[in-house]
């Protein structure tokens, strides 16, 4: 874009001299960290486009795009604590785009670009709602998003104004001095991605960002080192993507390749052979994402692939799997890929980022808990391997984070022994200062400094296991069951469109009752709903009140991919869910 020829120029003498006035700023934030960045050994960040096209850049040239797009905002006016709404599809102009916010004290909120999905109503509503909560002045954007972007504006009932990037950073800015920054100071807002509630913008201060990323970065976390290199196609609007994979490795200063979130989504594949190309060796997924891997993985592959690079494949962002992990790593045993490489992590929004993560180069943790036991609250191991009905197998997510608290507690606070099934509470300098605006719904889940996460799990030998969310959790004739689990037993079965299913309870003459939808293919749906039903009953002894066949695409999902289970049955009791 025009903007970006400006990095061809010799701006390095400006450069130094702005990073040198950044040297009186707290190590303690962002700002700090990109002071360093001028500086430091030179190294680089490697876009991959959908098409394949690539675009590099020093860490230097990054920030010395940031430094001219944070004077640009600065000269329309945007002063520090000013808040600007990113929706941006291209990795490289949000990276800058977000860290000239960040120099310039203007508070960047990401949001997803809208897709072409059936839920493009419901996109438009939750982006103007959020420009709305955030207060923004600025929907900042690339000319391609302008007609989405007045759509929005449309629904917006306050006074932002779009900017696109491409002509808005265009020509050179007036000289500019970045404000003072301190950790207490907000960083950015991330605004949660909605799977049990309505998006909530979570206040990330420089002083929690700071902490989450040494602890998950350092000796505890990843053990970052010099030859490390990271690769990452997670969408940069959400904290994985945007803490995990870009915001660390400009903290450490490591080498990135940002291949695009499509390229993935079109070819799980060449997410590997990146890997590979690059000698990548950390790199950070959902469950789901080695799932499709699989699926898509044919023999020839492995004859190609060499991925005895990867030291770190980390896990997390939704309940992971372990038959999923043991089947990916057994897959791709032959192109060097080690088990030991697996990271589970376990963390959200509200905690910055990470909350516990698995030991590098430890062996994957699972446990063989009493499916009977683990109903009545209690994670028992199970005597024997046992049947799919009688055991869970539950994968550890690791230590806290050093310098963290972790306690589990049950419904009236009190503090509970390893092995019982309760809250997970925790409290340390990443946890944030709440909802932006909103402090009903921090009162709500911040007390007295400890974050009440809502999740449900237990700890065994200081390892955190989760089991669910306590909202979710299906409550029948006094046993507890967790919709995941009930999902995966009936995902893989024949006419099941691409494992998408909802599991969940409703309330219908003082009974709770178990609902299963799930998207098929019609042909297949005479005898799917009994199939189905017959599958839950034989594994867990589970009555199904009602299998309800879906078109694909029906089941509505948060932009990370999140299953919205409390919309679908909010649907289901209104009876608005179209069934085969």
């Amino acid at each position: 874009t025009p903007g970006l020829k400006h990095l061809m120029r010799d701006s390095m003498p400006q450069c130094e001299t702005e990073g040198a006035n950044l040297e009186r700023l707290s190590a303690e934030t962002l700002v700090g960290a990109m002071g360093r960045i001028p500086v430091a050994p030179e190294s680089w960040m490697r876009f991959i486009g959908f098409g394949a096209d690539e675009r590099y850049f020093t860490y230097r040239q990054i920030y010395a795009e940031s430094m001219r797009r944070g004077a640009h905002l600065a000269g329309m006016g945007l002063k520090k604590g000013d808040r600007v709404v990113l929706m941006m599809g291209e990795a490289h102009e949000f990276l800058m785009s977000f860290l000239g916010c960040v120099l310039a004290g203007i508070i960047p909120a990401p949001i997803s670009p809208m897709v072409p999905t059936k839920g493009g109503e419901h996109f438009l509503a939750t982006a103007a709602r959020i420009i709305d909560d955030a207060g923004a002045s600025v929907l900042l954007i690339t000319e391609s998003s302008r007609p989405v972007a007045e759509e929005i504006l449309q629904r917006s009932s306050g006074e932002a104004r779009i900017v696109g990037a491409e002509t808005a950073f265009a020509d050179d800015p007036k000289p500019f001095e970045p404000p003072e920054v301190d950790p207490e100071d907000i960083c950015f807002l991330q605004y949660t991605s909605g799977s049990t509630t309505a998006p909530r913008g979570v206040i990330v201060t420089h002083g929690n960002l700071m902490a989450n990323i040494r602890s998950f970065m350092g000796p505890a976390g990843l053990n970052v080192g010099p030859d490390d290199v990271g690769i990452s196609w997670l969408p940069l609007y959400h904290d994985m993507g945007l803490i995990g994979l870009v915001l660390g490795p400009v903290v450490y200063i490591g080498p990135l390749v940002i291949m695009a979130t499509s390229s993935f989504v079109r070819e799980p594949r060449s997410w590997l052979r990146l890997i590979d190309k690059h000698r990548a060796t950390i790199t950070f997924a959902p469950n789901f994402a080695f799932a499709q891997v699989i699926k898509r993985l044919r023999d020839q592959d492995l004859e190609t692939l060499d991925l005895s690079c990867l030291r770190v494949a980390g896990c997390g962002a939704e309940p992971i799997h372990a038959p999923t992990l043991r089947s990916f790593a057994e897959r791709l045993a032959p192109a060097g890929f080690r088990s030991e490489a697996f990271l589970p992590s376990y963390g959200l929004a509200e905690s910055t980022l990470a909350i516990s993560i698995h030991r590098t180069g430890q062996p994957l943790r699972t446990e063989m808990i009493d499916a009977l036991e683990l109903r009545q609250g209690k994670a028992i191991p199970a005597n024997g391997a046992g049947d799919e009905g009688s055991v869970k197998e539950i994968v550890s997510c690791g230590f806290p984070l050093p310098d963290h608290q972790l306690i589990i507690v049950d419904e009236n606070g009190r503090i509970l022994p390893e092995r019982e099934i309760g809250e997970i509470v925790f409290k340390g300098p990443s946890v944030t200062r709440g909802y932006y605006q909103n402090p009903e719904a921090t009162s709500e889940s911040w007390k007295d400094g400890w974050l009440y996460t809502g999740d449900l799990g237990f700890l065994a030998d200081g390892e955190l296991f989760i089991c669910g969310r306590s909202k979710e959790l299906i409550i029948i004739r006094g046993a507890n069951y967790y919709p995941q689990d009930l999902e995966w037993i009936v995902r893989d079965l024949p006419g099941v469109k691409r494992g998408n299913v909802a599991a969940f309870s409703v309330n219908e003459g003082g009974d709770e009752l178990l609902v299963m939808i799930a998207e098929a293919d019609l042909r297949e749906a005479a005898d799917l709903r009994q199939t189905i039903a017959t599958r839950i009953l034989e594994s867990v002894g589970l009555e199904v009140h009602r299998v309800v066949l879906v078109p694909a695409g029906t089941l509505i999902r948060t932009t990370s991919g999140k299953l919205q289970r409390r919309k679908m049955r909010q649907l289901y009791q209104q009876g608005e869910i179209e069934e085969l």
